[in-house]
């Protein structure tokens, strides 16, 4: 969700992958490593809102999210020793994503945050921190093997992951493309709504993401476990 998506919290936007490695403390305590690699886009122009569809810009930008994260199980949760096979679990961590939005213009594909759209007389930061909280459930199907389904939203400091926030700039003071990718709601048909202060973003103060999992997982059981 953002300044490109307002409204729709669940609108899937791209694909994602990860792996992770994870200390068990006991059945209902875990601590675990994450790397997911996404990717999110938007574009006006597939909006039902007519405002949103005369701005006309466009995002695509790679995630690439790296978090610690505690899980808390509802039920002791030990595969092929505990007697529940099955548990609900949340988890609560905090993470650092990498991101960097582009856009196609003129057939080429241009890195937005470099060009200042908004006016920046400086880039903002390509990373930011969030605090990645969600559900899932875990089922251990066979033996060691676990297989995971969960849900996780992010809410990271930044507006910026659809290069969109604020008002438009006075594009007179940027470089021609810089120019031509700020303001994007003339191109079919001259009559660009830019004006320099008037409303380009939604003016909410972040960005907000979520990602959707399916894992399987293999517990490597010691002794230990049995008590």
């Amino acid at each position: 969700m953002g300044d490109l998506n307002p409204n729709n919290p669940l609108k899937i936007s791209g694909i994602a992958a990860g792996a992770m490695v994870k200390y068990n403390f006991n059945g209902y305590l875990s601590a675990r490593l994450n790397y997911t690699f996404g990717n999110i886009s938007g574009a006006d122009s597939t909006s039902s809102n007519q405002q949103m569809r005369s701005r006309n810009l466009s995002f695509n930008t790679q995630l690439n999210e790296v978090s610690l994260v505690g899980e808390f199980n509802f039920m002791k949760y030990v595969p092929s020793i505990s007697e529940s096979a099955f548990t609900p679990f949340i988890y609560v961590g905090i993470a650092l994503t990498g991101y960097n939005p582009r856009a196609n213009y003129g057939g080429q594909t241009y890195a937005l945050r470099q060009y200042g759209t908004e006016g920046q007389t400086q880039a903002y930061p390509n990373a930011a921190i969030s605090i990645p909280y969600g559900i899932g459930v875990k089922y251990n199907f066979t033996g060691a093997w676990n297989i995971i389904a969960d849900i996780g939203y992010r809410n990271p400091n930044t507006d910026y992951l659809d290069d969109v926030s604020g008002t438009y700039p006075d594009k007179t003071q940027l470089s021609p493309i810089g120019a031509a990718l700020s303001d994007r709601s003339g191109e079919k048909t001259g009559n660009y709504l830019g004006t320099i202060g008037s409303q380009r973003g939604d003016l909410r103060g972040r960005d907000t993401y979520l990602f959707i999992g399916f894992t399987i997982s293999y517990t490597f059981i010691t002794p230990k476990c049995y008590y």
